[in-house]
C-alpha cells in the first residue's frame, strides 16, 4: 500500500487527483496539504510514500519545498508549468504531470512507483506478489495485473495484447512506451513485436522461445543481447 498526500493550493487538484487515486486499490489517501508548511508538519507526523506535489504555491514554492527535505518520499509534479521539468528530474521526482493530465497519463506516472518498488525490493529483499502489479486501461476498464503473470507482451500496430497465465488483455499502448514499465530485471525485447518475461521461458531452440503453448521468434536484431542474458 502507498501512503500519499496531496500538496496543492487548489481544492480542484485535490478533487481531481484524489478522484483518480480512489480507483486504485494501492493508494492510501493520508492528507490534503494546501501550502508546503502543512506538508512538512503531515510528513513528520506520519509514514508518507507518495507526495503529489505543486509547484506554483504560497509561503513555499514546491521545488523549494522538495529541496528542504533530508529524506524526501517519492514525488509525482503535478504542474501548469512544463518549464521547470528538467530541474524536477534533477531531483530525482518520479514523473512530471502538466495539469490538465488525463487519467491515463496519470496511471502511467503510478505504475513508474510500483515499478520502482519492485526494483528496489529485488535489489534486496524478496518482493511479495502484491508489490509487483501494474494498472492497464482496456476499453473502458482499468485491470489490475500480477507482473509475475505475464507470460509476454506482443505489439499489434498501436496496441499490445498482454498474455498472462490465465487470460489476454489488449491495451492502446505501442509496445515501446509499454516496455518501459516493466522491470528490466524480468523483462526483455526478443523482437520488435515482442517483450518476454524471463522467468517463464520454457526453452529455447534456434530463433524461437518456447512459453508455456507458445512460440515467441527472436529478431536477429536481439538475438545477440539475449545470448548476452543466458
Amino acid at each position: 500500500m502507498i501512503n500519499y498526500i496531496i500538496v496543492d493550493d487548489e481544492h480542484i487538484a485535490h478533487d481531481i487527483i484524489k478522484g483518480y487515486c480512489d480507483t486504485l486499490p494501492n493508494l492510501s489517501f493520508v492528507q490534503h496539504c494546501y501550502d508546503a508548511i502543512e506538508a512538512m508538519e503531515c510528513l513528520r507526523n506520519n509514514n508518507i510514500d507518495l507526495i503529489f506535489l505543486d509547484l506554483n504555491m504560497p509561503k513555499l514554492k514546491g521545488f523549494e519545498f522538495l529541496k528542504a527535505l533530508q529524506n524526501p518520499p517519492k514525488v509525482i509534479v503535478t504542474t501548469a508549468y512544463q518549464e521547470h521539468a528538467l530541474e524536477g528530474y534533477e531531483l530525482n521526482i518520479v514523473d512530471y504531470l502538466l495539469k490538465p493530465f488525463s487519467f491515463e497519463r496519470f496511471i502511467k506516472a503510478i505504475n513508474k512507483i510500483n515499478v520502482s518498488n519492485t526494483k528496489a525490493s529485488v535489489a534486496s529483499t524478496p518482493t511479495s506478489k502484491s508489490d509487483e502489479r501494474i494498472f492497464v486501461k482496456s476499453s473502458k476498464k482499468m485491470i489490475q495485473i500480477n507482473l509475475n503473470d505475464i507470460l509476454f507482451v506482443e505489439a499489434i500496430g498501436n496496441y499490445c495484447k498482454i498474455i498472462t497465465v490465465d487470460d489476454e488483455i489488449q491495451i492502446r499502448e505501442k509496445i515501446s512506451d509499454f516496455i518501459n514499465v516493466l522491470p528490466t530485471d524480468k523483462f526483455f525485447q526478443v523482437h520488435k513485436s515482442f517483450i518476454i518475461s524471463k522467468n517463464h521461458i520454457n526453452s529455447i531452440e534456434g530463433n524461437r522461445i518456447f512459453i508455456n503453448d507458445f512460440i515467441v521468434p527472436i529478431g536477429k536484431v536481439y538475438k545477440t543481447n539475449l545470448n548476452k542474458i543466458f
